[in-house]
């Protein structure tokens, strides 16, 4: 289990090696949360997507726990979508998502959506609790993974 730090940072990332290391968080949050969906894309493409697409063209923000443990979440954020919140898993329920969605929530005032799996219950129950409404549920076949998904809005 971690150190527990003194303060998390939510930071804004800009480099490559906060590419490479939200992408680690983004692959083993989701291989932890989400054992039953494949990954269409390997490794080196998680990678590739981060360092090429995620943080020089959306806005990308991470949780840093400091020297120690690095970066321990990232949050995505393309116009008004959530388009990613992951955290490292043995960093789930210290309230850093809960800042993240607070944070998203200031950066888009009029409103955010997001998709997550069906699978996924306690994404479901998280983003309920922040205020999010399930609005459309689909077959999976618009998704990459072609996994049953739900998309849920946040309107203020």
């Amino acid at each position: 289990m971690p150190s527990e730090p003194l303060a998390i940072t939510l930071r804004r990332a800009a480099s490559a090696p906060d590419a490479a290391a939200a992408a680690d968080v983004w692959l083993a949050s989701f291989a932890a949360a989400l054992p039953t969906v494949v990954s269409p894309r390997s490794a080196d493409e998680v990678h590739g997507y981060f360092r090429d697409v995620v943080v020089p063209l959306r806005e990308t923000w991470v949780a840093d726990a400091g020297a120690d443990d690095g970066i321990i979440g990232v949050m995505v954020l393309h116009d008004d979508e959530l388009s990613q919140l992951y955290l490292a898993p043995d960093w789930r329920g210290r309230g850093i998502g809960d800042r993240f969605v607070a944070l998203a929530k200031e950066r888009s005032p009029r409103g955010l959506s997001l998709w997550t799996f069906q699978v996924n219950k306690p994404a479901h129950r998280f983003y309920e609790r922040h205020g999010f409404v399930a609005f459309e549920y689909t077959d999976g076949s618009g998704n990459e993974e072609q996994e049953p998904d739900v998309q849920y809005v946040w309107r203020p």
